[in-house]
């Protein structure tokens, strides 16, 4: 698994040149906007992750946005989230689940019980997932987005993802919606660029 580091004009050269398809919906969608929030820490990164699980990105990001009022300054810190009621999480439209989530993510950050993002760095893509893993509540997916959006290592393919699955499925003029094996079988030619292909199929299939 790669250590790399996102760099988006090569990605985008080399998924344009690999694939006659994928360079139609860089065309179609234009400049590629992928984010990588390098600067935020382990626990908001995370947390952030948790609140927009299984959510269209408008809800997800309201209530992350009523998350973030809980603390001072509007900024999420672990030290302030490990003794918080769980009806306070609540409160804010986060299910039981998650706010059991990001309590013990805020227990285990506290305690040091994962890897620092200096140490994350140097793990593989595997190890970072495995490492993430022992949160309650955090699967594969959440740990893939922390890939994408903190580490930013450029091949990543979330294919449990609905809307991963949306993008490739219109994008190869699929018969049904694929299963998460179709998926990396499909894309496979896309490696090992696939963190800007997967943030063009959420576009595609936003539309």
């Amino acid at each position: 698994m790669s250590r790399l580091r996102y760099n988006r004009k090569v990605s985008i050269d080399f998924l344009k040149s690999a694939c006659p398809q994928m360079a139609g919906v860089i065309r179609d969608k234009g400049a590629c906007q992928l984010q990588v929030g390098r600067n935020r820490d382990l626990f908001t990164s995370l947390a952030g992750s948790i609140a927009y699980q299984q959510l269209s990105g408008k809800a997800a990001a309201t209530i992350y946005g009523r998350f973030e009022t809980l603390f001072e300054d509007n900024t999420p810190t672990a030290a302030a989230a490990v003794n918080m009621p769980v009806q306070t999480l609540r409160s804010v439209g986060l299910s039981n689940s998650k706010a059991l989530s990001i309590i013990d993510l805020a227990e285990h950050v506290c305690a040091g019980s994962l890897p620092d993002r200096r140490k994350m760095a140097k793990l593989d893509d595997a190890a970072v997932i495995e490492s993430l893993c022992r949160v309650r509540g955090i699967g594969p997916w959440t740990a893939q987005m922390h890939l994408i959006f903190a580490l930013g290592r450029p091949d990543i393919m979330p294919a449990t993802d609905l809307g991963i699955q949306k993008g490739v499925q219109h994008t190869y003029s699929l018969p049904e919606l694929p299963k998460p094996d179709q998926v990396i079988e499909v894309t496979g030619h896309l490696a090992p660029y696939r963190s800007v292909a997967s943030w063009y199929f959420w576009r595609v299939a936003d539309d």
